[in-house]
C-alpha cells in the first residue's frame, strides 16, 4: 500500500484525522514515536525554520520539496504539504503537483490568494477569482496524473467575503476537482457545520495557536462534522520557547546546568533514533572491510 493511500484510509477511519506539524525530519520521528498517524509540512514552518524568512511567499518550490524529501526520507507516515499557491506562472501548479509527487508526499493544500500571499491569520488578504482557483485545481488534477496524491483546495475568503462567499467557492472548487476544502480563519465551530451542509467532500479545520481560530476541541469538530484536525506549528513553537529559554539562560549563567531536566538526554535521542543499530552495523560492515569483504551488509 503507498502512503498516499494509507492517508486516504485514515481519513476515512479517524474522524476527525489528527495530522500534526513536523519542521524537519527528526520532528517526524519524534510525531511517530508519540503514536501519531499523519504528518504536515508548514509553509511557514520551512520559511521560519529553514530560511529565517516571514511566511509571505517568499520560498520556493525547491526550498519545500527539499524539506519535504528529508522527511518522507525519513519517515513512513503520510504527508501533507502546504504549496501556497503552487509557485506558477499564470494558474499553471502542474510541475509542483509531479514534484510533489516525486517527493513521496502524500497530500498538498494550495490556497485562492495572490502569488505575493499573506499568512491566513493575517489581516488585507488578497483573492484571485474562482475561475483562477478553478483554474489551479484543475492544472492540480492535471499534475496529478495517476497518482494518488490527495489534493485540497484552501480558501481565505471568509474575512473578505463572509461565509456566504466561502460556501460559494467551496462548490465550485468542489466542482473543479478538489478532494477536501480546508476553510482558513475560522471564528465559530457554526461555520463548519453550515459549510459542510452545503458541500459533499471532506473538510480541514486549521487550529493554530494564537491566530483567529479558536482552539476547537477534537469532540467538538467531530460533533461539527470536520474530517481533518490540523496543528501546523505546535511542536514547533514550543521547541522554539524551550530554546529560546536555553540561549538566554546561558547568556546569563554561564551553564546550561538548570535547564537539564527539559532536555532531551543522549539516551532518549538514541533511542528515538535507532542509533545503537545503526552503530552495530556500522562496525560490521567496517569489520567486514578489514577483512576484504566490502560489501554492505
Amino acid at each position: 500500500m503507498s502512503e498516499t493511500t494509507n492517508f486516504r484510509d485514515l481519513l476515512r477511519n479517524n474522524k476527525p484525522l489528527k495530522i500534526v506539524g513536523a519542521i524537519n525530519a527528526y520532528s517526524a520521528i519524534l510525531a511517530k514515536n508519540a503514536g501519531h498517524k499523519c504528518l504536515y509540512l508548514s509553509g511557514s514552518g520551512v520559511a521560519t525554520a529553514s530560511y529565517g524568512i516571514p511566511d509571505l511567499g517568499l520560498t520556493s518550490l525547491v526550498d519545500v520539496k527539499t524539506d519535504a524529501q528529508r522527511i518522507t526520507n525519513s519517515c513512513s507516515l503520510p504527508l501533507l504539504v502546504d504549496i501556497d499557491t503552487g509557485w506558477a506562472e499564470s494558474n499553471d501548479i502542474s510541475f509542483a503537483i509531479e514534484e510533489m509527487v516525486s517527493a513521496g508526499v502524500a497530500a498538498v493544500h494550495f490556497e485562492d490568494q495572490i502569488d505575493s500571499k499573506r499568512c491566513g491569520h493575517r489581516p488585507n488578504k488578497r483573492l484571485v477569482s474562482i475561475q483562477e482557483m478553478n483554474e489551479r485545481i484543475e492544472s492540480a488534477l492535471l499534475g496529478k496524473g495517476s497518482s494518488e496524491i490527495f489534493l485540497i483546495a484552501r480558501t481565505d475568503a471568509l474575512a473578505s467575503e463572509g461565509l456566504d462567499g466561502c460556501i460559494e467557492r467551496a462548490k465550485a472548487y468542489e466542482g473543479a476537482g478538489a478532494e477536501a476544502l480546508f476553510l482558513e480563519a475560522v471564528t465559530e465551530i457554526n461555520q463548519y457545520i453550515v459549510l459542510k451542509e452545503h458541500i459533499n467532500i471532506p473538510i480541514l479545520a486549521n487550529i493554530t495557536e494564537f491566530g483567529k481560530t479558536p482552539l476547537f476541541t477534537e469532540e467538538q469538530l467531530h460533533s461539527a462534522g470536520v474530517d481533518m484536525m490540523l496543528f501546523p506549528l505546535s511542536a514547533f513553537r514550543a521547541a522554539s520557547r524551550a530554546s529560546q529559554k536555553v540561549y538566554e539562560t546561558i547568556s546569563k549563567e554561564g551553564t546550561q546546568e538548570s535547564l537539564l531536566d527539559i532536555m532531551q538526554t543522549r539516551d532518549e535521542l538514541y533511542e528515538s533514533l535507532d542509533y545503537l543499530n545503526f552503530e552495530k552495523n556500522l562496525d560490521t560492515y567496517l569489520k567486514n572491510k578489514e577483512n576484504g569483504n566490502d560489501k554492505e551488509t
